[in-house]
């Protein structure tokens, strides 16, 4: 009976559609993603640190690498924009990742006002060094997985980075409450005279 209990040999009945996991899986998968990112960030630290690189180094070259991937142009204000930084924090990471060999600065435009910005081959270089040893790892245990399970990760983890950014937007964004209107009184009518 659909609402019942289920009864030896049977299926539960499926959660809505749209609607989240029956049970504490829910919470089991977001325990898990909060724990992939804590161990990533720990990771980045370990490896930015042996060649004293910040975290937010690290993720700007990640930003100039996506987005010249894409045949965009990268200028301080994208970083400033997608690593949420005020503008002397911007120039302080673009004059610290010049200085250190991991990226070049050309003027564009007639005025030559215009900053792109560009990583070196030492960036590249030193970024496979880092990330190597995680790709490995990351690479054998994925072997222990069908392809068929792999796109499923996949569209999972897509879905949940959309849904990161949805969130993101929302808390820096957040919807203006609508005014609300005073009520409108209702008509009265005027009382009709009494006959004489």
């Amino acid at each position: 009976m659909p609402g019942g209990p289920p009864g030896p040999g049977t299926q539960p009945d499926p959660p809505p559609s749209g609607g989240p996991p029956q049970g504490g899986l829910t919470q089991d998968l977001v325990r898990v993603l909060q724990d992939f990112t804590l161990e990533a960030n720990h990771y980045v630290d370990a490896a930015g640190g042996r060649r004293e690189m910040h975290r937010t180094d690290l993720n700007a070259l990640a930003v100039i690498m996506r987005h010249s991937a894409a045949g965009r142009v990268v200028t301080p204000g994208v970083l400033r924009s997608e690593l949420r930084l005020s503008s002397p924090a911007t120039t302080a990471l673009v004059d610290r990742l010049h200085a250190s060999g991991h990226l070049t600065r050309e003027r564009l435009g007639s005025d030559r006002r215009q900053v792109q910005l560009h990583m070196t081959p030492k960036a590249y270089q030193d970024g496979s060094a880092m990330f190597l040893p995680l790709a490995l790892r990351m690479g054998k245990a994925m072997g222990a997985y069908t392809p068929e399970e792999l796109e499923l990760v996949q569209r999972f983890m897509t879905d949940m980075v959309e849904a990161t950014i949805a969130a993101r937007h929302e808390a820096t964004h957040p919807p203006h409450p609508e005014p609300t209107q005073p009520p409108h009184p209702e008509p009265t009518q005027p009382p009709h005279p009494e006959p004489n």
